[in-house]
Parts: structure tokens; sequence; C-alpha cells
């Protein structure tokens, strides 16, 4: 791998690196106690399997994307770092799409189940379950950035 090449792969996984772990960091830690009459209940991203598969996987792709990043430049393993970054792309894409059905709901509710939103009740949850959403999503961008990176260099091991 040429050294532009290198360059250009170590950026993009430092940014994915932050992306990442901001998004398991902020998920990780939204939780909001509130009370309604004389109910008092607590939302925690614990509570939901979506969210907790969510931070399980940005915090393995943080992880693996801080080890990428420590890959010798002339190492044979880049060429399975390629089939890697499909993986955790798909898998990146699974947690956000799951998550943000969740979100959804409850952000708006589902008049058709009888569920009723919950964001007016604890917005501060809210606001960190969309910060951490944001940072997942842009995650997904820059590894698909990086899985295009990979297979063109791969294919063109010439140019660039």
């Amino acid at each position: 791998m040429s050294k532009m090449k290198w360059v250009f792969s170590l950026v993009l996984r430092i940014l994915a690196l932050g992306a990442t772990v901001s998004a398991a960091i902020v998920m990780g830690t939204s939780r909001e106690k509130a009370s309604f009459l004389s109910l008092s209940f607590e939302a925690k991203f614990s509570d939901i399997p979506s969210f907790k598969y969510f931070v399980i996987v940005e915090a393995v792709a943080s992880l693996y994307c801080f080890l990428v990043m420590f890959l010798p430049a002339r190492s044979s393993l880049w060429r399975f770092t390629i089939i890697s970054d499909l993986i955790f792309t798909m898998l990146l894409t699974s947690s956000i799409a799951a998550a943000l059905a969740v979100a959804q709901v409850g952000k708006y509710g589902n008049s058709h189940a009888g569920w009723l939103p919950i964001c007016g009740q604890v917005p501060r949850y809210c606001d960190h379950v969309s910060g951490a959403l944001g940072a997942g999503f842009a995650a997904v961008v820059i590894f698909l950035a990086i899985l295009l990176s990979a297979i063109y260099s791969f294919l063109n091991p010439r140019l660039i």
C-alpha cells in the first residue's frame, strides 16, 4: 500500500473511531428520571435491546478501527480488512436502523398499537439518543467511504 493510500485510510479511520466512540459514549450515558402524576419512571438505554445492540456494535467497531490503525502499511492483511470493513459497515447499518426504529416510536408513538410518545416527559434522554444516532449515522457514512476506498485500492493497485 502506498504512503498516500495509507494516510487517506488512516484519516478516515480516525474519523470513524471518533464517530463510533462518541456514539457509544453518548448512547451509553443516556438516562433520565421523570415523574408523571404520581408515577415515576426512568428512561435508560439498557432497557431497550435495540439501543444495547447499537452500543455494542459501536464499541466493537471503534475497537476494530483502533486496531487497524496500527496495521503496517506493507502488511498483506490489508486484503482481509476489505472483508472486515464490509462486515462492520453492515453491522453499523443494521444497528442504526434498529435504533432509529425504536427512537421514532419513542418520539412519535404509535397510535395503532396504543403507544404514547415519551420524549415530552424525558427530553434530555431523547436529546442524548438523537445525538448518538447522529454520530452513528456519521460512522456509517465514514465506514462506507472506507469500504469504497479499500475496494478501489484493491482493484486499482497502481493508482493513487
